[in-house]
């Protein structure tokens, strides 16, 4: 093997080593075998391929339990509505339920028959937008779809008003008969539930932006008409992108 020569040293000079790369012992940490990639497990495009996961691995961290508390006044809906609520959850998602009273809870939870690994979120959003207000056939919409959400806020987040105002204001968003809520409903394809103050849009994304544009004019005082008008010149706009 040929030895590098070493420089001599001069007087009031450092010496320099000059160090053969090749000549340096190859060393391999403990993690680093765990990161290499198996020449075998690679297509033809040098991706790595890894196995399909079996049903039961896409349920992770074994039995997966959720605890939906129940308002008082939404107790009588769900003793009404139970086999509705209960035949989705159980039959399609494959989850078990149960009601807690004591607790005044619903009580979700996986087993063996779970396949997918966001079932018990999806039943979780159900059981939640059920409790907001929404009807049982409204809220089984979150089970089939996936780009539905739910928007939530009260009105002194827009104005604050206090007695006679706030009613006049709820009155407005809701009109005579509940034809203006239909109305925005219907023109913008979402679903909208009045609690009190507090005020919740069920729809996709773009949707409950226009919806919640409406409900705002109508708090802040804008007459019905004047919302008619926009909802209908938003409303063509938006068939005709589709």
């Amino acid at each position: 093997m040929a030895t590098t020569p070493q420089p001599t040293k001069q007087a009031g000079e450092d010496v320099m080593v000059v160090i053969d790369p090749d000549m340096l012992p190859t060393t391999m940490l403990p993690g680093d075998s765990a990161m290499a990639v198996d020449q075998d497990a690679t297509d033809t495009s040098g991706k790595p391929k890894f196995k399909a996961l079996h049903k039961q691995a896409l349920v992770t961290g074994g039995r997966q339990q959720r605890r939906i508390l129940i308002p008082q006044h939404r107790m009588a809906p769900l003793k009404t509505n139970w086999l509705k609520i209960y035949n989705p959850i159980v039959e399609h998602l494959k989850l078990d339920i149960r009601v807690n009273p004591r607790q005044r809870s619903l009580e979700l939870r996986t087993n063996k028959l779970t396949e997918d690994s966001g079932a018990i979120q999806k039943a979780t959003d159900f059981i939640r937008a059920f409790t907001l207000g929404f009807d049982v056939d409204d809220a089984i919409a979150l089970l089939r779809l996936d780009d539905l959400y739910i928007d939530s806020f009260e009105i002194k987040d827009v104005k604050s008003l206090q007695g006679d105002h706030l009613s006049r204001a709820i009155g407005r968003i809701a009109g005579k008969g509940g034809k203006t809520k239909f109305t925005i409903e219907n023109a913008t394809k979402t679903r909208i539930a009045l609690a009190d103050t507090k005020i919740h849009i069920m729809g996709s994304f773009q949707n409950i932006k226009v919806a919640r544009d409406a409900v705002v004019s109508l708090i802040l005082g804008s007459p019905p008409g004047k919302v008619y008008s926009t909802l209908r010149t938003i409303s063509a706009r938006m068939k005709e992108r589709f």
